[in-house]
């Protein structure tokens, strides 16, 4: 059961994305030309996706997927493109629209399935589960949660990102802001990524779990760790 902080963080984060800056974040997500910081932020995005996709094999076939906290559905297409059964599912109901009228066909036998709806909601057991910059709006504890319900219905490995703790962030965070001035998100939550992993861990019930490499992303103003939870 989410805490009232994970759902009141939930609405808030859905708010903005479904209302504030839609159109900044349909822009970000396409290939229209953009420039400045929402330039940095596409080329770090790009970078992050392409770092976490490298952590999969490259035939899926077989495999069933969630991306949680699809957005404009790259990462989740791409995977659905090597051969996986994929769930994409964002809070944000119009940026599933939007997903959903400008991605290509998926080619070959995957599958890709995109909903809106809560990324922790139940939808079934999964070999895998990927979240790229989803988790970065939230507290750490509520992080820690998520990824422990995630790991729950999870056979196989957990690759998601999350917001290192440095200068250019905290001072982002203190500011809560991304964009300039009508475009700005929800305060991205900087951790200390080991010490949130190292006590996700510790649980009893992730005994069977362990850490896999890190990976870092700073292009301007995108700031991206890569982190991975592998079953034993």
């Amino acid at each position: 059961m989410q805490t009232s902080a994970y759902v009141k963080r939930r609405n808030e984060i859905e708010a903005y994305f479904d209302h504030t800056a839609l159109d900044a974040w349909k822009r970000l997500t396409s290939t229209e030309k953009v420039s400045g910081i929402r330039a940095t932020v596409r080329a770090g995005r790009d970078e992050m996706r392409r770092e976490l996709l490298s952590r999969f094999p490259d035939d899926l076939t077989g495999w069933r997927i969630l991306d949680a906290g699809c957005g404009g559905g790259a990462l989740a297409h791409a995977l659905a493109g090597r051969g996986a059964d994929v769930l994409g599912v964002d809070l944000s109901a119009q940026m599933i629209d939007h997903a959903r009228s400008g991605l290509p066909k998926v080619t070959g036998p995957g599958r890709l399935e995109l909903v809106s709806g809560d990324m922790l909601g139940d939808h079934g057991v999964f070999d895998a589960v990927v979240a790229m910059d989803s988790l970065i709006h939230y507290a750490r504890g509520q992080v820690g949660d998520a990824l422990i319900r995630l790991a729950g219905r999870t056979r196989m490995k957990i690759v998601f990102t999350l917001a290192p703790k440095t200068p250019l962030l905290a001072t982002m965070h203190a500011v809560g802001k991304l964009f300039p001035r009508s475009d700005r998100s929800p305060a991205i939550e900087p951790v200390q990524a080991a010490t949130l992993i190292d006590g996700v861990l510790k649980r009893a019930d992730m005994a069977d779990w362990r850490k896999g490499p890190a990976f870092k992303v700073q292009r301007g103003f995108y700031i991206s760790e890569a982190q991975e939870l592998v079953r034993r």
